[in-house]
C-alpha cells in the first residue's frame, strides 16, 4: 500500500518559523553579549568638557534580554516607579548596578554623549531639576557616600558645603548633579580639599550651569592646575559673577593664567584672590589685566607677595582701569614706591571709592607721597591705612590732603594701631567743621569703634516678644510648609525675624543661629526649634552666657 505524504499545515509553518528566529536571536546574543541599561541608570548629561569623547555604540539586539535570557515583553516595557521631585525610573536589580557604570570614564560623566537617551522604547522621565538622582549615581560611579545636606539644599538659593571634606571624586559627583540644577544660585565650598582634579569638575560644571552667580572655592588646594582650569572657565561663563578663590596656593605662574582671565572676562564683578602667593616675578600682568579688564567692581588682592615692580604695575593698572570701585591691598609690601605710584593712580583715576593698603610698611615719607594724589582727587570714599610705620606726622599728612581739597568724597579714615599727637587732633577739628561726616579711627580713640557686647539672652528675648504679640512659630514661617519640610534654612529664618521685627541686633541674632545650628549645616530642625521656644533649654542659658 502506497502511503501519501501530508502536507504541513500553515500553523505548524508559523511555529517552526518563530522557533528558527528564536534560535538565531540566541546566538547572536551569546557571540555579541549584553549589558542591561534600565532607564533609571541612563545619565542623561546636558554638560561637557571642550574635547567631548565619542558616544556609545547602541545595541543592535533587544533591550529585553538578560543573562543571555529572553524577557517576555509584556503591554508596558519597563515598570516605573514615581517619586517625588526625582526623575521617573525603572529599578534595576542591585547586583547588576555595577555593571551599568563599568567603563565610564569621568569626561563621559559630564558629556552629553556619554549615556544616549533611547525615546524609540517609550520611556517617560520627569524633568529632575534638582539632579538628586543623577548625584545619587554619581555617588555610586565615584565611590563616595551620597551627602544628606546636599540633597536636602538641592531646591534652595544658597547652598552651604564648608568643611565636608568632599575631595577630588566627592566634587565630582556634586558637579553631575549641578550641571541641570535650576535652584542654585550660590554655591559654597570652601575648605574641602577639592585640588586641581576637583577644580577641573567644578569649572567644567560651571561652563555649563547658567543659573549660579556666586561660587565661593576658597582653601581647597587648586594650586597652577586649578587656576588653570578656573581661568578657563572665567572666560566661558556669563553668568557668573562672584568668584572667592582665596587660600589656593596660587603662585605667579597660577597668576599668569588667572591674568589673562581678568583681561578677558567681563561679566565677574567679584573677585578674590586674597591669600595666596602672588608675587613679584608676574604681579606685573596682574597690574596689566587690571588696566585692560572692563567688568571687576570689586577685587581682593590682601595677604599675597606683591612688591616693588608688581606693586607699581598694579598701581598703573588703577590708573587705567574704570570699572573697579574696591580694592583691597592690605598685607603687602607697597612701601614707599608703591604709595608714590597709588598716589599717581588717584591723581586721574575718578572711579575708585574704597582703598585698603593696610600693613604695606608704608612710612610718613610714603604717606606724604600718597597725600599729594588725595589733594586732587574727587571720588575716593573710604581710605584704609591702619598699622602701618607712617605715625603721627604720616596720618597729619593724609588729613592736611583732604584740608587742602575742597571736592575730597573721604568720609572714613583708618588709621588703627597708629599713635597720633595733638597737632594732627587740632588739625581733626578744624576739618571736621567742614566735614561733618568724616570719621576718622586711630589709637586713642579706638574704644568709640567697637561694637557693644551684648549680655542679652536672644531666646529670651525672642519668648518675651512672641508672648507680648501673641505670635506662634508658624508666624514667622509663612513661607515654609512644615508638614513638608523639617529643616529651616538658616538665611530664610533671619529674614523672618526681620521682617516679623523681632527686637535682636546682628550680635544676638549671631547667638541665637549658633544655638540653633548644632549640627554647623546652615539648617534648623523645627523640631528642636519648637523645644526651645517652648520649654527651658540649659544649654542654651550657657552658650549665651558664654
Amino acid at each position: 500500500m502506497a502511503l501519501t505524504e501530508k502536507s504541513p499545515s500553515k500553523e505548524d509553518a508559523d511555529a517552526e518559523a518563530a522557533t528558527e528566529s528564536e534560535t538565531k536571536t540566541e546566538k547572536v546574543e551569546k557571540l555579541e553579549g549584553q549589558k542591561v541599561r534600565g532607564a533609571g541608570f541612563y545619565l542623561h548629561q546636558l554638560g561637557g568638557i571642550s574635547s567631548k569623547p565619542p558616544g556609545r555604540p547602541r545595541n543592535s539586539y533587544s533591550r529585553g534580554s538578560v543573562d543571555s535570557k529572553t524577557v517576555t515583553r509584556m503591554q508596558s516595557s519597563f515598570r516605573v516607579k514615581e517619586q517625588k521631585d526625582e526623575i521617573c525610573i525603572y529599578e534595576a536589580p542591585i547586583h547588576k548596578r555595577s555593571e551599568l557604570f563599568e567603563d565610564i570614564s569621568d569626561d563621559e560623566m559630564l558629556s552629553d554623549e556619554g549615556l544616549d537617551e533611547d525615546l524609540d522604547e517609550g520611556v517617560l522621565k520627569a524633568y529632575d531639576h534638582t539632579g538628586k538622582t543623577k548625584y545619587k549615581q554619581a555617588c555610586e560611579t565615584y565611590g563616595v557616600v551620597p551627602i544628606s545636606s546636599f540633597l536636602r539644599n538641592m531646591n534652595q538659593t544658597e547652598l552651604v558645603m564648608m568643611h565636608y571634606g568632599l575631595g577630588p571624586q566627592g566634587a565630582k559627583a556634586i558637579s553631575v548633579s549641578l550641571i541641570t540644577n535650576t535652584s542654585i544660585t550660590k554655591l559654597n565650598l570652601k575648605d574641602n580639599w577639592l585640588e586641581a582634579e576637583g577644580a577641573r569638575a567644578i569649572a567644567e560644571m560651571l561652563k555649563d550651569n547658567c543659573y549660579i552667580t556666586d561660587v565661593d572655592l576658597s582653601d581647597n588646594q587648586l594650586g597652577v592646575e586649578g587656576a588653570k582650569a578656573i581661568a578657563s572657565m572665567l572666560v566661558e561663563n556669563l553668568t557668573l559673577l562672584r568668584a572667592t578663590l582665596s587660600g589656593n596656593h596660587f603662585d605667579d605662574h597660577a597668576a599668569k593664567y588667572l591674568a589673562e582671565a581678568i583681561s578677558i572676562s567681563h561679566k565677574l564683578k567679584y573677585l578674590d584672590l586674597s591669600h595666596n602667593k602672588i608675587g613679584n616675578t608676574l604681579g606685573e600682568d596682574l597690574g596689566r589685566a587690571i588696566a585692560d579688564n572692563s567688568g571687576i567692581v570689586e577685587l581682593d588682592l590682601s595677604w599675597n607677595y606683591l612688591r616693588g615692580n608688581a606693586c607699581i604695575a598694579v598701581a598703573e593698572g588703577i590708573s587705567d582701569n574704570i570699572y573697579l570701585k574696591v580694592l583691597n591691598l592690605s598685607y603687602n609690601g607697597f612701601g614707599n614706591e608703591g604709595a608714590k605710584a597709588l598716589g599717581i593712580a588717584l591723581k586721574v583715576n575718578n572711579v575708585l571709592e574704597q582703598l585698603n593698603i593696610s600693613n604695606n610698611h608704608i612710612s610718613p615719607e610714603g604717606a606724604v607721597w600718597l597725600s599729594m594724589g588725595l589733594r586732587s582727587n574727587n571720588t575716593l570714599i573710604v581710605l584704609n591705612m591702619a598699622r602701618n610705620p607712617m605715625q603721627s606726622a604720616g596720618c597729619y599728612g593724609i588729613l592736611k590732603a583732604l584740608k587742602e581739597n575742597p571736592k575730597s568724597a573721604i568720609e572714613s579714615l583708618d588709621f588703627s594701631d597708629i599713635r597720633v599727637n595733638k597737632d594732627f587732633e587740632d588739625l581733626f577739628n578744624d576739618v571736621k567743621q567742614h566735614v561733618p561726616k568724616l570719621v576718622v579711627k586711630h589709637e586713642k580713640n579706638a574704644d568709640l569703634f567697637k561694637k557693644p557686647r551684648s549680655k542679652a539672652d536672644p531666646l529670651t528675648k525672642l519668648k518675651e516678644f512672641m508672648k507680648v504679640h501673641h505670635l506662634q512659630l508658624e508666624h514667622f514661617l509663612d513661607n515654609f510648609d512644615i508638614t513638608e519640610n523639617r529643616f529651616i534654612n538658616l538665611k530664610d529664618f533671619r529674614a523672618s525675624l526681620e521682617n516679623a521685627k523681632v527686637p535682636l541686633n546682628d550680635v544676638e541674632q549671631q547667638k541665637l543661629m549658633i544655638l540653633l545650628d548644632k549640627d554647623k549645616e546652615g539648617e534648623i530642625d523645627f523640631s528642636d526649634l519648637n523645644d526651645l521656644l517652648l520649654g527651658t533649654n540649659f544649654a542654651a542659658s550657657k552658650v549665651f552666657h558664654n
